[in-house]
């Protein structure tokens, strides 16, 4: 990790007011590589697409956004991000999240506490090719309220009661499945667990899909799904039915609480027996 970089006064920054609040795609071709760009965007989430990288782009994320506040910024380079270095700008200064040459499709989320929203900074690297064959960009999101499920805010201990009780209330998608296999992919540092779901009680986009299987007697219809964790977690095929719950990001799931369902199950009527239950869960 490099040192903490304090922006210089001299750098020139030129003002960008988007169009789209949420999105923004833009050229570096004809700005003077002394200035960095400096884009606005108002949304919970978007994208961001430099053509012609110049010198920097500087992103400072703005929601209009009153009812509640967002506490962890994520954010997923693009495939082609290459050539350039991502940090977070905090009270001006910077905090290296992707080196020049790093893993690019790794999704990084971070803190956003404080009175000020944090900006994003891309620093684009001096290059021997032509640098208008170069795109970089990146795809955000905000998330609200206390998110430690977030892919590198997680941590791979067992939750506990309080936070397996809370993950079924609060968690993206839960599901009732078992685990049909596991795949490890080093170069990402991730681990992809497929998932066979014989209940989806709730998700919030599609990252569970239904499938029907035909039995000599009757079609069954189940749900088939993948699930990303890390992997330094260690997670390995294992026997009996799980309840799995996380949280998504950019149309990816990530493993949040996942223990036994008959585990779970104890742990949920013992709470509703003495009243504290964060939410009423349906048992079958």
């Amino acid at each position: 990790m490099l040192p903490n970089v304090i922006l210089s006064m001299y750098i020139l920054l030129f003002q960008h007011s988007a169009a789209d609040p949420c999105n923004w795609t833009g050229s570096g071709f004809a700005v003077d590589t002394r200035m960095v760009l400096q884009v606005r965007l108002r949304c919970t989430e978007g994208s961001v697409r430099w053509v012609y990288p110049g010198q920097a782009l500087r992103v400072v994320l703005e929601p209009n956004i009153s009812s509640s506040r967002r506490t962890t910024v994520c954010i997923k380079p693009s495939p082609s991000f290459g050539g350039a270095s991502l940090f977070i700008e905090r009270a001006g200064k910077l905090q290296l999240l992707v080196t020049d040459g790093g893993r690019p499709e790794q999704v990084i989320c971070f803190r956003a506490d404080g009175a000020q929203m944090p900006a994003i900074y891309i620093q684009a690297s001096p290059q021997n090719d032509e640098p208008w064959r170069r795109t970089m960009g990146f795809r955000y999101e905000l998330l609200g309220g206390n998110r430690s499920d977030a892919p590198n805010l997680a941590s791979c201990r067992p939750c506990n009661d309080t936070e397996l009780l809370m993950a079924v209330c609060n968690s993206d998608f839960v599901v009732r499945g078992f685990i049909k296999d596991v795949s490890h992919n080093p170069d990402h540092q991730t681990s992809l667990v497929e998932v066979s779901a014989a209940r989806v009680y709730w998700q919030r986009s599609s990252v569970f899909e239904q499938e029907a299987t035909s039995w000599p007697s009757q079609s069954v219809t189940s749900w088939h799904g993948h699930i990303r964790t890390h992997l330094q977690c260690h997670v390995k095929p294992g026997n009996g039915e799980f309840l799995f719950t996380g949280s998504e990001h950019f149309g990816e799931a990530w493993l949040g609480c996942a223990p036994r369902y008959k585990d779970f199950l104890s742990v949920y009527q013992t709470a509703r027996a003495s009243r504290r239950n964060s939410c009423d869960f349906p048992l079958d």
